[in-house]
């Protein structure tokens, strides 16, 4: 048997399998390209996109997350506000546990650090998300990334996926 320890490793993960709330929204397959439309309305809405990858109930096993990239785009018209972007991390329990949960600290790239420059009008946001202190992911955690934008009445929101970067050591 032989033991791996890929520091390249990546997945991507389809706007098609994220939760969304406030608004419509659309599965669209448009120039071969699949994502989820919101259509244009002044309201706030939340994105809540799970990162399913493995974990490892061995100390130093698994994946270990260092970055996330969300791939979206701000169509006619700047959103008014684009205040959180948030790694949730839960701790799952064993019968009788309660599970918990934290966000983990994270930082943005130059070019989304500020809320300003998430909400512009852009046909090709790439947001990267850096885990501030990675750490190997055991197998009672789960992630969630959370988005809130609040849109302006002619805002048209797509969402096209992210894409996880980790390492892998199994």
């Amino acid at each position: 048997m032989g033991y791996v320890h890929d520091t390249h490793m990546s997945q991507f993960f389809s706007a098609l399998n994220c939760q969304f709330t406030a608004g419509t929204w659309t599965p669209t397959i448009s120039d071969h390209i699949a994502s989820m439309v919101r259509g244009a309305a002044d309201a706030s809405f939340t994105v809540l996109i799970p990162i399913n990858l493995p974990g490892n109930a061995s100390a130093f096993k698994g994946i270990k997350i260092k970055t996330i990239d969300v791939f979206y785009a701000i169509g006619t018209a700047a959103a008014d506000d684009f205040p959180t972007v948030q790694l949730e991390k839960m701790t799952l329990g064993a019968n009788d546990t309660t599970i918990s949960g934290q966000a983990v600290t994270i930082s943005l790239d130059a070019a989304h650090d500020a809320a300003v420059e998430r909400l512009a009008a852009d046909d090709d946001h790439m947001m990267t998300i850096t885990i501030t202190t990675p750490e190997w992911s055991d197998n009672d955690l789960a992630y969630v990334l959370q988005l809130v934008v609040d849109c302006a009445a002619t805002t048209v929101f797509t969402l096209f996926g992210v894409r996880v970067n980790y390492d892998l050591r199994v």
